[in-house]
């Protein structure tokens, strides 16, 4: 699809720009760490995600939205064999990528040697919209490398990767800034979407707690694999964040991008 990156680029930046402002007017938490050093090394982790994914490039077409147009191309994948109405292809489409998405969280947590990398974005002692872009290289570049596998598996048109991808990215980061939403207007949306509040439970030091909530967009998923916990033991506001490290070496770039090779 042509200008895909710049749409994508668009409404990421658009929503980070939106939710970096209500985090402004409506904050749930006061943040421990000084946000212009911590926003300074998430958001560089970013830029090498970046880099990262692009060298895989040379090996794989990396982008899912290009797999969708090479399996359209060679008639792979379950969709391309069925002949469904846009809109039912659409749904399916997204619904199966996002569960995808969710049971590969569930594995960085269960499997000892993704948790060592999975744990660079739990580590955040803070929680806000730049925790939903800090992930360490390697494990970025395995996401990619996962989603493009099953693009080319399902087959799905270049509008639902696309759909599914804004979709993926805009939520990651509502569930992850740090919004005080009113109760009345949570318990709707969360019946569909994963808020910042169902989702802030996931990053609580306590294991029993970050073991829950493990979609991104989606909460249907929590619901049906009894994994979903609808609140913490404590209140959102005091509720400890993060992990075992509570200085301030979470922050610290150097620090998140070798934590996975260190005991």
């Amino acid at each position: 699809m042509q200008h895909e990156l710049l749409i994508r680029l668009t409404v990421s930046v658009g929503v980070f720009a939106v939710l970096a402002l209500l985090e402004r007017a409506i904050p749930r938490r006061r943040p421990l760490q000084p946000q212009a050093r911590r926003w300074t090394a998430n958001l560089a982790l970013v830029l090498i995600d970046g880099l990262a994914v692009r060298a895989l490039a040379v090996a794989l077409p990396v982008l899912a939205v290009v797999a969708a147009v090479d399996a359209a191309a060679l008639g792979i994948g379950l969709f391309n064999r069925l002949d469904w109405p846009v809109w039912l292809e659409v749904a399916l489409a997204i619904l199966l990528l996002d569960f995808a998405i969710w049971a590969q969280h569930l594995v960085t947590h269960k499997v000892p040697l993704f948790w060592r990398f999975h744990r660079v974005h739990h580590s955040d002692r803070d929680f806000d919209v730049t925790t939903a872009l800090r992930f360490h290289p390697v494990e970025i570049v395995a996401s990619a490398a996962l989603k493009v596998g099953l693009v080319y598996l399902l087959g799905p048109s270049v509008l639902a990767v696309l759909l599914f991808e804004l979709l993926l990215n805009a939520s990651a980061m509502f569930n992850h800034a740090n919004l005080a939403l009113p109760r009345w207007l949570d318990r709707p949306v969360r019946l569909v979407l994963v808020t910042p509040d169902m989702h802030r439970v996931h990053h609580s030091v306590h294991r029993e707690e970050h073991d829950s909530n493990y979609g991104f967009a989606l909460s249907i998923w929590d619901r049906l694999f009894r994994t979903y916990r609808p609140q913490p033991k404590g209140d959102h506001e005091t509720m400890p964040i993060g992990l075992e490290w509570r200085d301030d070496r979470p922050q610290r770039l150097g620090w998140m991008l070798t934590l996975p090779f260190r005991r």
